[in-house]
Order: C-alpha cells, then sequence, then structure tokens
C-alpha cells in the first residue's frame, strides 16, 4: 500500500478521535484541527520509520500525544488564551427535549471536569473511556508501565468524584441562598 493511501485510511479511521485527543489538551476547537492537520502531515512525513514493532494507531496515538504536549509546552500556546467553549462532540440518543438538555448539561460538566485534570491524567481518561483502548495499548502509548496506567485511571477517577462533588455542593449552597432571596423579596 502506498504511504498517501495509509494516511487516507488513517485518517478515515482515527481522524475524529485524534480530533479529541488534541482538544483535550488544548481546549479550543480551531487549534485543535490544526494540531490533528499537523500530527496526520508528521505521521506521512515519518511513515517511513514505522517499524511495526507496535500497531499503527499505537504509533499515531503516540506520535499525537507528544506533539500535542510539545504545543502545550510551546511559548505560543502558553501566551495565547485559550477558548472556554466546549465543541459539541457529546450527542444524545433519542430522547425527549428535556432529557437531551439535562444529557446534554451533565455530559459538558463532566467533559468540563475531565478538561481540568491535569495531563498525565487527562491523557489516560481520554485513552480508556472515549477511545475504549485496552490498559496494555495505553501503557504502550503513554509508554509507561501498566501499573502507573491503572493508578492514574483510579487517581484520576478520584479527582473527578472530588470535583463533581465540590460542584454539587456549591450548587447546593447557591440554591439555598437563592430560596432564601426569594423568600425574604
Amino acid at each position: 500500500m502506498e504511504s498517501h493511501e495509509v494516511i487516507t485510511e488513517l485518517m478515515d479511521s482515527y481522524g475524529t478521535s485524534i480530533l479529541q485527543l488534541a482538544y483535550s489538551f488544548v481546549r479550543n476547537k480551531q487549534t485543535a484541527e490544526d494540531l490533528t492537520q499537523e500530527i496526520f502531515i508528521k505521521c506521512y512525513e515519518k511513515l517511513d520509520t514505522f517499524e511495526g514493532n507496535s500497531s499503527m494507531h499505537t504509533w499515531l496515538y503516540r506520535i499525537a500525544i507528544n506533539h500535542c504536549k510539545d504545543h502545550v509546552k510551546s511559548w505560543n500556546y502558553r501566551k495565547v488564551h485559550v477558548s472556554q467553549h466546549i465543541s459539541k462532540w457529546f450527542t444524545s440518543h433519542q430522547e425527549g427535549p428535556e432529557s437531551k438538555m439535562i444529557h446534554k448539561s451533565e455530559s459538558e460538566q463532566l467533559f468540563n471536569e475531565i478538561l481540568t485534570l491535569p495531563p498525565k491524567y487527562r491523557e489516560i481518561i481520554f485513552l480508556y473511556y472515549f477511545q475504549e483502548l485496552q490498559l496494555k495499548e495505553i501503557s504502550d502509548i503513554c509508554q509507561i508501565n501498566l501499573s502507573t496506567v491503572k493508578s492514574r485511571i483510579t487517581r484520576a477517577k478520584q479527582l473527578l468524584k472530588n470535583a463533581i462533588t465540590e460542584r454539587g455542593a456549591k450548587d447546593g449552597q447557591q440554591t439555598n441562598e437563592d430560596e432564601r432571596r426569594s423568600v425574604k423579596g
């Protein structure tokens, strides 16, 4: 198979996943799209260096994660204001309008909480839950021990639980304050 055919196949198979991965690092749709393009260009240029020691998608994710990390570390990225708008990647199932709004709101809140995680936890959560990769694959992609992958998933879940619990407590306090104001008003 020719290089351009391989890249086309990779883009068709993993384009959306790589875009979502990039977005999880930069939190800006336009920047994520640019990074995705750069990642596939880099893969095309480096295709002859692929030795087959891992699967093609493991190799692609490794390039993508490294490229995103490099971008986030860059001076330009640190000086640019990152947009807080969440892309509409979360779609609800066929539900009523109220259920769709609640589901969308909950998904966006969870996604926002995931984006606040440190990168080492965020990438593990993304690969495990959103890409549904096996722990061994994540270990290969991130080039860390399997036990480290497991502990990072556990730690990330605990951080998310704490953040959601804290947000729920704040929301509850706000609701009580609003109710007191309306009774006094």
